[in-house]
């Protein structure tokens, strides 16, 4: 246990200092819950969603993209029964005040920081409540979304009147949803604002056990897009005493996080066809699918899988994080063996020494060459010396350096290209970098 709450700090910590993520106003003392994700950090999110985007949608026939609104009407959210039950059990300490999820303790009587008693336990509405417009009253009260789930049923009319699909067919979101948690810890794990991937796919009634069949498999395919390993990735299936109130089936996708224990990173849900018959009635809009083949009117039942964005950035930065030694060198390594697909920077170009013109001017048009086919993941570094070069791109994730010597300018004998896994270098001509780093990142 000891030994992953190091590999924890030091995963905050790096994530830091090379621009992966920060902590949200931290210069004011920062907020609890929140956090901000700096440069690489932005990098890797994009990478990982254009990957969701694609297996998901983009790749599909029968997928449609939405992109709802935070704030919706209050009565939304009366209908979906998140203003009357969408909340967790709290407690809090007589003597220090501190407040805590009830079911996160060990000991329900005593407070875990000061010792003190704890009172009785109450529910707590986790949902973020604002007012629009200018009045506050009960008529103006709205939320900020806690899932991005309800956009998409809300949606389900104007996509049926846009589109026309037949069933099956999806609608897919990627945004954030907001929850006002008790007590966030774990890093991004467990945040007030984070970033969710959602389907909700339509099925016949008859249906169902079929589709969830085939977004289970898809769901554990993407945790292999993303370059997770396999063995961290558990299927935990949900008791039904312990399942939601639309949920008729759920499987927790768990994740071996660096915390100590199995933590929920993705799930699947049978939410049968309880969102789109509550809006329904709430509403008075007729939300059901009318099959003109069979003359069959009947409201869809729906598939649910979701997905965390920034636990999936958590679990792929713990599970990249890694220290050997390189030979020869006496020292410790850190580096981030990250999925060449979703690594911030694929490619890194140097010129063997920054005070030489003519490697400087070679290395800036491979980098150029490189960067029309890659863009944003090809990065020009001359700071340092190529020791700390290599050092500091490790410690990033870049999967490959590039080094313009003085044999690339002189002798035309191409490149040299380091992987950061094995260290290991290889002489590439420059006419032939492109089909082989294609081949190498799997593009």
């Amino acid at each position: 246990m000891k030994k992953e709450e190091n590999k924890m700090e030091e995963l905050v910590s790096l994530c830091k200092r090379r621009g992966f993520i920060y902590q949200g106003s931290e210069i004011y003392g920062g907020l609890a819950g929140t956090w901000d994700y700096g440069h690489l950090g932005v990098a890797l999110k994009n990478n990982i969603r254009a990957l969701w985007w694609k297996r998901f949608v983009s790749d599909r026939e029968d997928m449609y993209g939405v992109d709802a609104s935070i704030l919706m009407n209050q009565n939304v959210w009366k209908a979906s029964g998140h203003v009357g039950g969408f909340s967790d059990p709290l407690v809090e300490c007589k003597k220090c005040k501190k407040r805590f999820r009830a079911d996160h303790l060990e000991d329900k009587k005593k407070c875990p920081e000061c010792g003190g008693e704890l009172g009785d336990e109450k529910q707590f509405n986790m949902m973020f409540k604002t007012h629009v417009g200018a009045t506050e009253d009960e008529t103006s009260i709205s939320y900020l979304r806690p899932e991005t789930a309800q956009g998409m049923f809300v949606n389900f009319k104007n996509v049926m009147d846009s589109f026309h699909p037949k069933l099956p067919f999806g609608l897919a979101q990627i945004g954030k949803a907001f929850r006002n948690e008790i007590a966030p810890r774990d890093f991004t794990f467990r945040s007030r604002e984070f970033e969710q991937m959602e389907i909700e796919y339509f099925v016949r009634p008859t249906d169902w056990k079929e589709k969830f069949e085939h977004f289970r498999s898809q769901v554990l395919e993407f945790t292999k897009d993303v370059g997770l390993t396999q063995s961290k990735i558990h299927e935990h299936e949900i008791d039904p005493k312990d399942l939601a109130h639309y949920s008729k089936r759920t499987i927790d996708f768990e994740f071996d996080f660096p915390f100590g224990e199995k933590k929920e990173l993705y799930g699947l849900a049978y939410r049968t066809d309880f969102d789109l018959s509550a809006h329904s009635a709430a509403s008075g809009v007729d939300l059901a699918y009318f099959d003109e083949a069979n003359k069959e009117r009947f409201v869809p039942h729906c598939i649910e899988p979701s997905f965390g964005l920034d636990r999936t950035v958590l679990a792929v930065l713990s599970d990249a994080y890694s220290e050997d030694e390189m030979s020869g060198e006496g020292e410790k390594r850190v580096f981030m063996k990250f999925s060449p697909r979703v690594a911030p920077i694929k490619v890194a170009v140097f010129p063997l020494l920054k005070n030489k013109p003519n490697l400087v001017e070679k290395a800036r048009e491979v980098f150029l060459n490189l960067k029309k086919v890659h863009g944003a993941g090809i990065m020009f570094d001359d700071n340092g010396n190529i020791g700390k070069r290599y050092r500091r791109q490790d410690e990033i994730g870049t999967p490959f350096c590039i080094t313009v010597d003085f044999e690339t300018v002189e002798k035309g004998t191409g490149v040299t290209v380091r992987d950061r896994d094995s260290g290991k270098q290889e002489r590439i001509m420059i006419e032939e970098l492109i089909p082989f780093l294609n081949g190498k990142m799997m593009i």
